[in-house]
């Protein structure tokens, strides 16, 4: 993307007459510079100083025959800016405008505008080029910060999941053992009526234990509307597309929960398959009892033809006896209407509206 500055290089080249051999020796050091623009853009800041010495040496050789290798110069000072600190990036600023000064003494250009626009030139590339760095620097620590927080939130997960286990499963093993180990005594003995009765009770505990089980899965699986958004928001804009939540996020029983999930998650990914918006958004609204999920972008829209995606979204809608439309006028808009029949949704959306 940044080779399209090499415009300025053919400036000279259109408003200036040149010999042939000059003509075909100035097009000819592109080639080497662009292969030491790959170089430098493939480095890290320890070596990059190779392939920034090399374009500086390819400028200086270009500049008695062409005044735009003052291009050439301005990458070298892109890259001084991106790779260096900012201390040694002024450093070797003002070691380029040293270079561009004997330039214009040695070659011997009637004025110093060479020498004054280059310095220019150089210095404020040279500043994109810290901006740029620091840029990345940010995006990296970004990176970095929600790679920590998940790990985190991995192990607090794991942390939990051993607690409950133990909580659950410790105190009805320990039983099981105790009324095993009980009736075989008891078996032993020829009481086998007080046997019985043990296996009964040791029965009934492995019992209640595997629906405790089964509700804790459950919970896990279940981890509600908050949570899932989130990460759905922010696969939009990793993919560049500004989302936006809007309203509150109602609590809901953990059917119509789960069900508004994966038609969220199916909408998001209809988005990143094929929208090519710049931005979207989900609003949730409760107008009395009846709750109002709007999906919006602004891409051109045009005539849709229902597939499974769309099918799936108005079979789920219609499971929880609500309705399902869309609009194409101008840009994609998406509405589900779910009634808040439920008790509990109607007292947990009142809750979350206050």
């Amino acid at each position: 993307m940044y080779l399209i500055n090499l415009i300025f290089y053919f400036i000279p080249l259109y408003f200036m007459p040149f010999e042939p051999l000059t003509f075909g020796l100035v097009l000819a050091a592109l080639v080497p510079f662009v292969a030491c623009y790959f170089w430098a853009y493939n480095s890290n800041s320890q070596k990059a100083i190779y392939p920034i010495m090399a374009m500086i040496v390819l400028a200086c050789l270009v500049t008695p025959l062409s005044t735009g290798s003052l291009s050439f110069f301005s990458f070298c000072g892109f890259f001084i800016g991106f790779f260096y600190p900012l201390k040694r990036a002024l450093l070797g600023f003002a070691a380029i405008s040293l270079i561009l000064l004997s330039l214009n003494i040695a070659v011997g250009f009637e004025h110093y505008m060479f020498t004054l626009y280059g310095m220019l030139i150089v210095f404020a590339v040279g500043v994109l080029g810290v901006v740029e760095r620091k840029r990345h620097q940010i995006k990296r620590q970004q990176l970095q910060s929600r790679n920590e927080i998940h790990t985190l939130a991995t192990m607090l997960e794991r942390e939990r999941i051993a607690r409950d286990l133990h909580d659950i499963m410790g105190h009805s093993l320990s039983c099981i053992a105790l009324k095993a180990e009980l009736a075989d005594k008891l078996v032993a003995a020829n009481q086998l009526d007080l046997a019985r009765q043990q296996l009964q009770e040791l029965g009934l505990i492995a019992r209640e234990s595997l629906t405790q089980v089964r509700d804790t899965v459950s919970s896990y699986k279940h981890k509600g509307l908050d949570a899932s958004l989130s990460p759905l928001l922010q696969s939009l804009r990793d993919k560049g597309i500004a989302a936006r939540l809007e309203g509150d996020i109602p609590k809901l029983d953990p059917n119509t929960e789960g069900q508004l999930i994966l038609i969220l998650t199916e909408w998001v990914s209809n988005m990143l398959k094929h929208s090519q918006a710049q931005d979207c958004s989900i609003q949730f609204k409760q107008q009395g009892s009846e709750l109002e999920l709007v999906m919006a972008d602004d891409a051109k829209a045009s005539p849709i033809t229902e597939g499974n995606g769309l099918r799936g979204i108005r079979e789920r809608v219609s499971a929880l006896g609500g309705s399902f439309n869309y609009t194409t006028q101008g840009h994609y808009r998406f509405c589900v209407r779910l009634p808040l029949t439920n008790p509990i949704n109607q007292a947990q959306a009142g809750g979350a509206q206050q």
